[in-house]
């Protein structure tokens, strides 16, 4: 029945901002540490890059432009959102918090939203992905951010977060859903650089970076 009534624009955009307000709420209230300020900072004052989490971190994604700005990022931050329901939510809740979308994902106008971000990228914004979204496999780099990183020759920065406590969903990517009132950490590795001639061979070195990441972030 909820699934049903998001189908109606007043009641998805109503969900979008109590989403918004909630993991704004959680990430302003959470002690975080940040894991890589090196990187971080040089993200900040840096040229356009892809910023990548996997889809279980996704909520805690708005903190990594959080920390960003705090250290003085200027740029444009678009980040892609599927076409389907429970994307055009996503889509909705994160533009609130100041960070663009572009529509289209692996499943659903993956070509529509490529062509975005590769716009985005040229025009010197910086990127947001989660190579496994919106369906998984979970924790698997599909090719689209190897390809995206060679078609346009910026480099791949793997990040990670943790929250606790959180609440783990039930579903594919096993979502943490943070908590207000705990604690966090933020970890940025080292940038990733994909050959523009051989970008599948990048694709394990993502996997394995965003792996540590999340490793170093909930241990």
């Amino acid at each position: 029945m909820f699934r049903r009534a998001l189908q109606a624009p007043a009641v998805r955009a109503l969900a979008a901002a109590l989403l918004s307000n909630y993991v704004t709420l959680a990430a302003r209230t959470t002690r975080w540490r940040v894991i890589g300020e090196t990187h971080l900072a040089a993200f900040a004052h840096g040229p356009p890059c892809i910023a990548a989490f996997w889809h279980d971190s996704l909520p805690a994604m708005p903190i990594f432009w959080l920390k960003a700005r705090e250290r003085g990022l200027r740029r444009r931050a678009v980040v892609l959102a599927s076409r389907h329901r429970d994307g055009q939510l996503i889509g909705q809740a994160v533009a609130r918090m100041g960070i663009e979308v572009a529509a289209g994902s692996s499943s659903r106008g993956g070509a529509a939203g490529l062509r975005a971000l590769i716009a985005a990228l040229r025009d010197g914004a910086h990127v947001g992905l989660t190579p496994d979204g919106p369906r998984g496999p979970r924790r698997v780099a599909a090719a689209g951010v190897a390809q995206l990183a060679a078609m346009t020759d910026v480099m791949v920065l793997p990040c990670g977060a943790w929250t606790t406590p959180a609440v783990t969903l039930k579903s594919w990517d096993r979502m943490r859903l943070p908590l207000p009132f705990g604690r966090g950490t933020l970890v940025c590795g080292p940038p990733i650089t994909v050959a523009r001639d051989n970008w599948a061979a990048a694709l394990p070195e993502i996997t394995a970076a965003l792996d540590a990441a999340m490793a170093a972030a909930s241990s």
